[in-house]
């Protein structure tokens, strides 16, 4: 399979997901869109991962998009681990559509239901159904990209 899937360069986002009292947020390169009728978008969590236990039980996830200008955003959410670092105390973020965090310096973001989620083996599958949305107008340029973010150590322990 290398021979297919090195040749993929897919959009990173950072999901973010609240329950419980409890928040969350990581780098993801598993994720699109879904469905085009109705709009749906699927977002892959790594269970090794402490985002994916607080969207274990999670009503809503918010994913947003970064440009390769935002790598050290990525390397925060992607090279951190909540289980040891508060990474919201170091973004400005707000609530919106029912709680769900969104990251301000998002280049553009969603809020989604969580509809199903669907073990894949490694990763869970949360399709969500968006509810809000917005951009930031002064974040242009091109999305970061798996290929900008290969530097990052994963935060998570990886087997």
């Amino acid at each position: 399979m290398d021979a297919f899937i090195d040749r993929l360069d897919p959009d990173m986002c950072v999901v973010t997901a609240t329950a419980d009292g409890d928040r969350a947020g990581c780098l993801v390169g598993f994720a699109s869109q879904c469905s085009i009728r109705p709009v749906r978008y699927a977002v892959w969590l790594s269970k090794a991962n402490r985002t994916y236990r607080v969207a274990r039980t999670a009503d809503r996830l918010a994913v947003h998009l970064l440009t390769r200008e935002q790598h050290a955003l990525a390397e925060l959410f992607g090279g951190e681990t909540g289980d040891r670092t508060d990474k919201f105390a170091r973004v400005p973020w707000r609530t919106e559509a029912g709680g769900a965090v969104v990251l301000e310096e998002a280049a553009a973001w969603f809020v989604g239901t969580v509809l199903s989620r669907t073990d894949g083996g490694d990763h869970v599958g949360f399709v969500l159904e968006p509810l809000a949305w917005g951009e930031r107008e002064d974040a242009d340029g091109p999305l970061l990209r798996l290929s900008g973010a290969t530097s990052i150590s994963p935060g998570h322990p990886v087997d």
